[in-house]
């Protein structure tokens, strides 16, 4: 049986006002910069420039010429035979909707360099199709990373092109040969055999190399040397010279060739500039490339003599000056969300020197404390969500160099005296030790989970490999070196 009835609920809900302020506080200094362009381009009320303030304090003279110049009435804007350019706008979408620009690539990508040379090869119509239909199974690191007897299976059901295993495995054979070297590789092992077998077999380290990769890889990834070193009956000269040519070859024969297996260099501009005067240190926005904003003042004095006007406005005036209202809101709104930002920035920065005061004197690590957000939070009565927001993608320039705002805060851990210390100086100790270490043989973690022990931090062994891992350093079997 249905019901009809009403029920009151409290809910919190963000206007778009507050959506869009959050967003703002998000973006990084770069990305403001765009933010500020696309928000002058879409709103003609929004102009660079110092506040009307500034514009009153002109001689009067010269504030008649600029209103001579730039005056107009809303009769200018209004005509029955174009149509307003704000009534062909669609409505239909939000300024918080994220639009991802696609780059454009210039340039043979690493799949037309390989169906170029298949070009060049003697293959009838059948063998091209299938060449062509594995080198499109080839992804951009240059490995064939699926089964021969699947890709059999997907031509016969999705091409209707029978073959078999022994066909494609020729086929493959033949791309193998192609260049980068060790393109269309089933895994490691096949891509570096591939390589060694291009050079000189006739060198001994070649030769030994070719031998390791081919009968004892497995010993070779886990580094048991030794047992290479027995099995092939070499001495340390010569594992040392196979080793090393087997380091030179390349695992990701495809991100050579590939412009997208290319990392583009990060651009970082910092947010905040700290600067030390005379013994002071200051915090500063980064606001070089941010222009100053202003509400038009042709547009304000539109409203004003419309608002002035005894006469019955048309239709088109009031659709007009509405339109002119949206927009000037909008503006005014716009310049004291910046402001806003600004101010939330430069309190959040300010607190974190506070609390950070000791290592933002000299730079040294092992003076950072123990910070979470709830400390800066508490210290600026803002939220903790505002503080993550703040913390994410922002970063100052000091003296010692660019560091991300997220750096200065770390967990907290306590030593046999009681003092609490951060979670960055142990790991600032533990990549010491690893750096000095005798490469021939590693420190454990249960050894430096000694050391750290006997300088009087209280650390289990898991909770060293936890942070070695966060280091990104392997295990002591992998670090050792001949």
């Amino acid at each position: 049986m249905l019901k009809q009835g009403l029920h009151q609920k409290l809910l919190q809900k963000l206007s778009p006002q507050q959506i869009q302020m959050i967003k703002l506080l998000e973006i990084p200094t770069m990305q403001l910069e765009q933010r500020i362009k696309k928000e002058l381009e879409e709103n003609p009320v929004l102009e660079e420039g110092r506040d009307k303030d500034e514009f009153d304090n002109q001689p009067e003279e010269s504030q008649t010429d600029t209103n001579e110049k730039d005056d107009f009435s809303i009769d200018e804007y209004l005509s029955t035979d174009d149509i307003p350019s704000y009534k062909l706008y669609t409505r239909n979408y939000s300024k918080d909707d994220k639009k991802t620009e696609i780059p454009f690539s210039v340039g043979a990508s690493f799949h037309d360099h390989l169906d170029a040379q298949l070009g060049l090869r003697k293959l009838d119509e059948h063998e091209h199709a299938l060449a062509d239909y594995i080198i499109g199974n080839i992804d951009e690191d240059g490995y064939l990373r699926r089964e021969i007897e699947a890709i059999a299976d997907d031509l016969a059901f999705s091409l209707n092109v029978n073959t078999t295993e022994e066909e494609l495995l020729n086929i493959l054979r033949i791309i193998q040969d192609f260049d980068p070297v060790g393109v269309g590789a089933r895994d490691l092992r096949e891509c570096l055999l591939l390589q060694i077998r291009a050079k000189n077999q006739e060198e001994p380290s070649i030769a030994n190399a070719t031998m390791i990769i081919r009968y004892h890889f497995d010993e070779f990834t886990r580094k048991h040397y030794d047992k290479i070193q027995g099995k092939l009956d070499l001495s340390d000269e010569e594992l040392k010279d196979a080793i090393e040519e087997i380091l030179h070859l390349n695992p990701k024969p495809g991100s050579s060739f590939s412009e997208s297996g290319i990392k583009a260099s990060q651009v970082i501009i910092p947010d905040f500039i700290l600067e030390n005067n005379d013994g002071r240190l200051e915090i500063s926005l980064n606001n070089r490339n941010t222009p100053e904003l202003r509400v038009s003042r042709t547009y304000a004095e539109m409203l004003e003599s419309y608002a002035a006007n005894k006469n019955k406005p048309s239709s088109e005036q009031k659709e007009a000056v509405s339109f002119v209202k949206q927009k000037l809101d909008s503006a005014k709104w716009f310049i004291d969300a910046i402001k806003q930002r600004q101010n939330t920035l430069l309190l959040t920065m300010n607190a974190i020197l506070e609390y950070q005061l000791d290592y933002f004197d000299e730079g040294d690590e092992t003076k950072l404390k123990p910070m979470i957000l709830k400390d800066i939070a508490d210290k600026t009565d803002l939220d903790i969500s505002t503080i993550s927001r703040v913390a994410n993608s922002k970063y100052i320039q000091t003296h010692f160099g660019i560091l991300p705002l997220k750096f200065f805060f770390s967990e907290g851990l306590q030593t046999d005296s009681g003092e609490e210390v951060s979670t960055r100086e142990i790991k600032k100790i533990l990549q010491d030790c690893i750096d000095a270490e005798d490469k021939h043989k590693p420190l454990t973690d249960d050894k430096l989970a000694a050391i750290l022990q006997e300088k009087g931090y209280q650390i289990a062994r898991r909770t060293v490999a936890k942070y070695r891992e966060q280091l990104n350093i392997p295990v002591a079997r992998m670090r050792k070196e001949l």
